[in-house]
């Protein structure tokens, strides 16, 4: 009860500015290695080959099943911000019964999911292969690495919901140790299986699910470590209530990180139809690229949501309303440092993944789009966060729904056909301006109902 009352102090007493810091520090950190070991992938599957048309084909492959890994991460998010936002309000209202029993039931559900996704993907490899735009020069390689990739979607889904759930408990340095000692053991394997065993797409298949086995084991073992909620099978509630609070929690995650695959496929399957291989090898370069600088805000937004969701919990909505002012002003100043560097380099940066010209054509526009359009990421991001945290499914789920579907999908469909590959470059900058005049009002008609 005593260790109870501590982490009760903690969140809801820490000065708001001290206490996101502390919590975000250790997921920025986690965040930034996940995207740097993410990215590292694509570095070294860039160097297969001596032939540069086969490491072309080979990166563009890994942009292609990028696809389904953000599948498969939507549903990890889906099951551990679904369990984590509702255990993290129940910790802070002091019902600590449900708030075990969420968290056994997410987990169990992300396990279950993982295995159909294991197994019914490797069966339809090839269907899905030809869906995502696979060309023939680059099928053989997307099979290859998908194969390898949808057989650890169990682990990858499981460790994503230990890994949210420890966060929203306050437990940030937990949830940091696992992810990295993950990022630790891919950025080990990656040269190695690539470079001197010379496995190609599957040696940097293999290194992933490695990294993403070695996190969830060792995130597993972080469950049990101090005040931190132990997964038993005996609380495992797989029953109405507790899936309607993990859709409500869970479906803004879900919709974000679904819609990002859905417009990942629209976008490859544009640019492959208007500028082949090369194309799609320079947009995912650039997109793996800002998915990496965006890390750190993504890592910011998730050091608020715990503070969020336990003084929300706890009444104390002037909390959450200081915690959204001090994360949109910092992060946007960030970004736009980020940007403008993103922006003047962007030449230099995409070079380093690619040394086809072509490609590198296409990648340094897109940078420089994206990266213009970069700092108005913290207050979309936040927003939709904020929105989650609270509670509030159905406008965490529109403001989640933007970026990548309400004003990505059609922006896709149409700039393209006007502008042709420039228009595949600036859609995803376009898609961001639309949906701050989403995000920011939706959360602000929450906010001015806040006690000040």
């Amino acid at each position: 009860m005593e260790k109870t009352q501590n982490r009760r102090e903690y969140m809801t007493r820490t000065p708001v500015p001290k206490l996101i810091l502390s919590l975000s520090v250790p997921t920025i950190i986690s965040m930034l290695v996940t995207a740097i070991y993410n990215t590292a992938d694509t570095f070294f599957v860039a160097r297969v080959s001596s032939d540069p048309a086969v490491n072309t084909a080979a990166t563009a492959s890994v942009g292609l099943v990028f696809t389904v890994m953000a599948i498969i991460q939507a549903f990890g998010f889906f099951f551990g911000h679904g369990s984590g936002n509702y255990l993290s309000r129940m910790l802070g209202a002091g019902n600590h019964k449900e708030a075990n029993e969420m968290a056994s039931t997410g987990f169990a559900m992300a396990l279950i999911v993982g295995v159909i996704f294991a197994v019914a993907g490797n069966i339809f490899v090839q269907p899905i292969a030809d869906f995502l735009g696979a060309t023939p020069t680059t099928m053989q390689f997307t099979i290859d690495y998908m194969r390898i990739i949808l057989f650890g979607a169990p682990f990858m889904m499981a460790q994503f919901v230990i890994n949210n759930q420890l966060r929203f408990q306050g437990s940030a340095l937990y949830a940091m140790v696992g992810l990295m000692c993950g990022a630790a053991m891919n950025m080990v394997l990656d040269p190695l299986l690539i470079l001197v065993f010379h496995m190609e797409v599957r040696g940097a298949a293999i290194a992933t699910i490695m990294g993403q086995i070695t996190s969830f084991v060792v995130l597993l073992i972080g469950t049990s470590r101090g005040e931190n909620i132990k997964m038993s099978i005996k609380n495992v509630r797989i029953n109405a209530h507790y899936m309607l609070e993990l859709v409500n929690g869970g479906a803004p995650s879900l919709f974000r990180q679904g819609l990002a695959s859905i417009s990942t496929l629209l976008l490859n399957r544009t640019a492959g139809a208007i500028g082949s291989d090369a194309a799609i090898a320079g947009m995912s370069v650039a997109g793996r690229i800002m998915l990496m600088m965006g890390s750190a805000l993504i890592g910011f937004g998730q050091g608020y949501q715990p503070v969020c969701s336990f003084n929300y919990g706890a009444g104390l909505t002037k909390r959450v309303k200081e915690g959204y002012i001090f994360c949109v002003k910092y992060s946007t100043i960030f970004l736009i440092g980020i940007g403008a560097v993103c922006f003047v380099f962007a030449p230099q940066i995409i070079s380093l993944f690619s040394k086809d010209p072509a490609a590198i054509e296409v990648g340094v526009a897109a940078l420089r789009f994206m990266a213009a359009a970069q700092p108005l990421s913290g207050a979309i991001v936040i927003s939709n966060m904020m929105l989650q945290s609270i509670g509030k499914g159905l406008k965490a789920s529109i403001t989640a729904s933007a970026r990548n579907g309400i004003c990505f999908i059609p922006l896709i469909l149409i700039l393209p056909q006007f502008l042709g590959i420039r228009g595949v470059e600036m859609t995803q900058a376009c898609a961001d301006v639309l949906s701050l005049f989403i995000a920011v009002p939706m959360a602000l008609s929450e906010l001015k109902n806040f006690k000040d």
